[in-house]
């Protein structure tokens, strides 16, 4: 029943938010613009619902073809000093900005504001059956692991502390969630993990990739 009530709650909270983050994103744009003079969107496939793909908004935070890096637990590999990242995307992975255009996606039903990070549509074949459960929920702008690890956590503990949020659920839950993100971000917490992989998968780029950065 929560999960009804709550696509409700969050279409009315998304559509009140939309002109303030609207501000901000038509800011970033122009800074985005004065970067690099790229895209101002970049948009992500993800799994949503019951294993749907969507296509997530967010603010383009990395230079235009810049190589995908994974770990190998297959999580995004990011660091304060990654040369793929812009000037503006520095600035808007630390206050989290890039995400508001996910707003868009709530408004059309395929993100909650408070639920599970979606993964990545090539990860959903290597859930577990207690994992995919997850996907019986729509997936959330900010969640639970997000509040407290926000970047830090590997994807197997990413993974648990979603399952802990399916199955506690509910709208108390939800709000301690709210105010628990905002408060990691305003503190700047775990804005990026700590890996010995990093400099092994700086390697990894593409020659063709780290030609491009360098001309940048």
């Amino acid at each position: 029943m929560y999960i009804k009530i709550k696509l409700v709650i969050d279409f009315i909270i998304a559509l009140i938010a939309m002109p303030f983050a609207g501000l901000i994103i038509l800011i970033s744009a122009i800074c985005i613009k004065l970067d690099d003079s790229g895209p101002v969107f970049y948009m992500a496939d993800r799994t949503g619902r019951f294993g749907k793909p969507f296509k997530m908004f967010k603010l383009r935070t990395m230079r235009v073809n810049a190589p995908d890096i994974r770990l190998d637990d297959d999580s995004t590999y990011n660091s304060e000093n990654d040369p793929r990242v812009t000037a503006f995307g520095r600035i808007a992975r630390k206050i989290s900005i890039d995400e508001l255009p996910q707003l868009i996606n709530v408004l059309k039903g395929e993100m909650a504001i408070i639920g599970p990070r979606p993964d990545s549509v090539s990860y959903i074949g290597k859930y577990t059956d207690e994992e995919r459960q997850i996907l019986n929920v729509r997936p959330g702008i900010t969640g639970y692991n997000q509040a407290i690890n926000r970047n830090a956590a590997g994807t197997k503990e990413k993974l648990r502390n979603d399952i802990y949020y399916v199955n506690h659920m509910s709208f108390l839950f939800d709000v301690k969630i709210l105010f628990m993100t905002v408060k990691t971000v305003f503190l700047r917490k775990n804005i990026y993990r700590k890996t010995e992989q990093t400099a092994e998968h700086i390697e990894e780029m593409s020659e063709v990739g780290k030609k491009e950065l360098s001309a940048k």
